[in-house]
């Protein structure tokens, strides 16, 4: 999951520009804006075949690859 979620964010929302490790933050750093990363959780959601509701999307769950893998993996579950 780990490598899929990065994979997508640096072709699809970053476009080869950076390279993304699963700790950094990604919304404080400035690396995805707020329009990116609603096109993200619209991935995440369709690949992983999860709802996020309204509540869930806070920047817990969303600062990094590896929050958001924690947070998918719980909703799987």
């Amino acid at each position: 999951m780990r490598e899929e979620l990065i994979a997508y964010l640096e072709t699809e929302i970053l476009h080869g520009e950076e390279e993304v490790l699963a700790e950094d933050d990604l919304l404080g750093s400035g690396l995805v804006d707020s329009m990116g990363m609603m096109k993200f959780i619209a991935h995440i959601e369709e690949e992983y075949e999860i709802t996020i509701p309204p509540q869930d999307l806070v920047i817990e769950n969303f600062m990094t690859i590896a929050a958001i893998e924690e947070y998918v993996k719980g909703r799987s579950s």
